[in-house]
């Protein structure tokens, strides 16, 4: 009797399950993820074998190697609220969409003069914007001094609203976690009496809690 022979064929996988996975989780990542703002100055900071992080609620201060400072505030509302204060004291004024955008940015640094024309500006435009960064120099006007204050005031504010929601839910809140840190980011080439005027305005608003911004450097071995 002869053998019967069963045609070949090649196997099959269904890859619908498979690419439905897929794309369901590019749509998790893209709608989770928080996207970083462009940073206008890039600056190197000296190495050190610090193993702290930046935290959530923060006010760093950045000074490059030319000198210039740049200010960076967490949170959206703190920083309409800090703007909303230097606009009032500064007697200035922006149009809504410019005070939206403002909330929404990163480091900043630029004169008051400058505000509006740095706002409108391209994130990715920023770093080429021509400015000498945060005024400091003058002794009547110490913009960076005002800016500073309402950055702190603002930051405050919106601990006491974080920590109040947490007790409210049901948490045992740490009032300390939830205080803002301030944190200097200084170039390694910048010039020490730039850094030291900077920190004499911190010493000037009774803020002694300054951190230092550092590269990661690996601890000696004995």
């Amino acid at each position: 009797m002869p053998k019967l022979k069963i045609p070949k064929s090649s196997p099959s996988i269904d890859m619908t399950p498979m690419v439905d996975l897929a794309f369901l989780l590019v749509t998790f990542f893209m709608l989770a993820a928080s996207f970083r703002a462009s940073e206008p100055v890039t600056v190197n900071t000296p190495s050190s074998i610090s193993d702290k992080f930046i935290p959530e609620n923060m006010i760093m201060v950045t000074i490059d190697q030319n000198g210039r400072v740049f200010l960076n505030l967490s949170g959206e509302e703190a920083r309409r609220e800090m703007l909303t204060n230097m606009l009032g004291k500064y007697k200035m004024g922006l149009q809504d969409e410019q005070i939206e955008k403002f909330t929404f940015m990163s480091t900043f640094g630029c004169t008051m003069q400058e505000l509006p024309s740095y706002i409108n500006t391209s994130a990715d435009a920023r770093n080429k914007f021509q400015t000498k960064g945060i005024q400091i120099d003058s002794t009547e006007n110490n913009e960076f001094h005002d800016w500073l204050n309402f950055a702190s005031t603002a930051a405050l504010n919106s601990a006491k609203t974080a920590f109040e929601e947490a007790k409210l839910n049901g948490k045992n809140p740490i009032a300390d976690d939830y205080k803002p840190k301030f944190i200097l980011r200084v170039d390694s080439k910048t010039v020490y009496k730039r850094a030291e005027e900077v920190i004499n305005v911190f010493r000037d608003l009774n803020i002694n809690n300054l951190n230092f911004i550092t590269s990661s450097e690996l601890a000696p071995t004995n």
